[in-house]
């Protein structure tokens, strides 16, 4: 097994677990944090033979997370190590260590209260405070204090504020692996408000390809960004490859943005935020930050949650600089001024604060409690998100008097907001499943159609 940085602090750690039921651990993109640590902690006496999961923030990562780590022990996904992602599993009864998406591991809380083979849960990235990841963690220390007090959890990130999670968690203790980040100069660019996100990160990208070496790796909020870059870099430049990665994509051109080019060509990777954490891009010695991303916000109008672009946070943006700093020095052009980073927020907003609570609410009551404020959250929900996802819940007949009804269990079964859940279960009593199908798949998925064409839900 490769010698990575993590593993100078690894003795301590095991320790750690073995003393105290949470173990913080700050460690810098690269130290072997998800990709080496879950291998050394699998033969642990404190984990009585039992698996070990480790939650990402997204599908790619942990498909990826989970065959380097199968790679290392000559194995084959689905043997010691497994994932599980929405509509995708590949684990065994030997499967010892298993990386999920956090949506699932909710999901898996559900079915077991007292997750009786797990001895470890891992959540990776945890700064990026998701609700999914939030609700998790909350339902894990609920377990911990009532049934399994012999159950670790531990957090790892890379600009998490250790010492201030800590003193919310008993003081929880707090590892700092150093890891080996090469420095990174920063070169801030203002931007051409006159020109599109997207040919901004164009711009500055020839500017990067002239003034540096190795592989690029550019950031822009979302695919329709990425797609306009990607037709007039190919159209102006020859002799490089540039490659997309965004969450939809196939497994296979994720594959090719993240390996080095087959025919050693120089490459240039446009990328959502998705290339932030937990994913290894060889080759890359400087990043071209747009400074935007896209994240969900709840529109209390529609009812529904919806993407918005918004300037990226400090943290955010110290992350994405530390991608050019891997192999050696790196550089990272920024594409705002030094004073604008001044104003940037500091950190990221948990996702629990602006989401829409409704399906978040429907979990903790078919959890079996009725008292939100009641859960050990790191991040209490705002009061008001949670009346009003109180109100959808009560509307849809789901809960009834601080109980969830056989309604509301039906409802929950659905993969689905409870929203569209309600559209396809009452479909079926006026025999439109089939038109119910079709409308709950355009609210939850991106418009098949171009621009182009018209909003006319007959098409």
């Amino acid at each position: 097994m490769q010698q990575l940085p993590v593993f100078e602090i690894t003795d301590q750690l095991k320790t750690s677990l073995s003393e105290h039921p949470i173990v913080i651990l700050q460690a810098p993109p690269g130290a072997g944090k998800s990709t080496g640590l879950p291998l050394k902690l699998l033969q642990e006496t404190w984990l009585q033979g039992k698996k070990i999961l480790m939650l990402e923030p997204r599908r790619i990562a942990a498909r990826n997370v989970a065959l380097r780590l199968a790679e290392q022990l000559h194995e084959e996904i689905g043997e010691q190590i497994g994932y599980r992602v929405r509509f995708e599993n590949k684990v065994s009864a030997k499967t010892k260590l298993e990386i999920l998406t956090e949506g699932i591991l909710t999901r898996m809380l559900q079915q077991d209260n007292a997750l009786e083979h797990v001895g470890l849960v891992i959540f990776d990235e945890f700064h990026e405070r998701s609700l999914h990841a939030d609700l998790a963690f909350t339902l894990c220390r609920e377990i911990q204090s009532v049934l399994r007090d012999d159950l670790r959890i531990l957090i790892m990130s890379a600009t998490l504020d250790g010492k201030e999670l800590s003193s919310q968690l008993n003081d929880a203790p707090v590892i700092v692996s150093e890891g080996r980040q090469f420095p990174v100069t920063i070169n801030y660019r203002e931007s051409d408000e006159k020109i599109s996100i997207a040919e901004n990160v164009v711009k500055t990208i020839r500017i990067a390809l002239n003034e540096t070496s190795g592989d690029i790796l550019a950031f822009l909020p979302g695919s329709g960004d990425i797609h306009r870059a990607q037709q007039m870099l190919e159209e102006q430049l020859t002799g490089i490859s540039v490659q997309a990665l965004y969450g939809d994509l196939s497994f296979d051109k994720q594959q090719a943005a993240l390996l080095p080019d087959k025919n050693g060509r120089r490459k240039v990777v446009l990328a959502t935020s998705i290339a932030e954490t937990s994913l290894t891009i060889q080759g890359i010695t400087t990043v071209v930050d747009s400074g935007y991303s896209r994240i969900p916000r709840f529109d209390h109008k529609s009812g529904f949650t919806k993407l918005e672009t918004v300037p990226v946070s400090k943290d955010t943006a110290d992350q994405r600089a530390g991608r050019a700093g891997r192999l050696g020095p790196g550089t990272c052009y920024r594409l705002w001024n030094a004073a604008k980073h001044l104003q940037l927020a500091e950190k990221r907003k948990p996702e629990i604060l602006e989401a829409d609570f409704a399906p978040t609410l429907l979990e903790i009551y078919h959890w079996g409690e009725s008292n939100v404020e009641q859960l050990k959250w790191i991040t209490p929900p705002p009061p008001a998100s949670v009346s009003l996802a109180k109100k959808v819940l009560i509307a849809l007949q789901a809960i009834e008097g601080n109980k969830i009804t056989a309604e509301g269990k039906h409802l929950f079964s659905f993969p689905t907001h409870p929203r569209i859940a309600h559209l396809l279960h009452q479909s079926h009593k006026h025999q439109l499943t089939s038109l119910a199908s079709d409308v709950a798949a355009l609210l939850e998925e991106k418009d098949p159609l171009s621009k182009m064409n018209e909003a006319d839900i007959s098409l």
